[in-house]
């Protein structure tokens, strides 16, 4: 398990807005884009229970153009 492993939707949620990332829109079944005004970048995250896979929350994290070590210390 790698240090990105273990994350709720929730927890992830919670550190994207530290970032200044805003619910943009829902997206198809339980998946919600989210924007960041200032970095003007989108992402795309799943609602769905339990941890988020660390593959997801590696591609959530690239799409919004945020470095693993930055959303850990948020």
């Amino acid at each position: 398990m790698g240090r990105l492993s273990g994350f709720k939707y929730r927890e992830i949620v919670h550190r994207l807005k530290r970032l200044g990332f805003e619910f943009y829109r829902q997206a198809a079944g339980s998946h919600e884009i989210w924007h960041n005004p200032v970095t003007r970048h989108y992402t795309t995250i799943p609602n769905h229970p339990g941890d988020m896979p660390e593959g997801t929350l590696r591609a959530i994290l690239k799409q919004a153009d945020v470095e693993p070590d930055v959303f850990l210390k948020t």
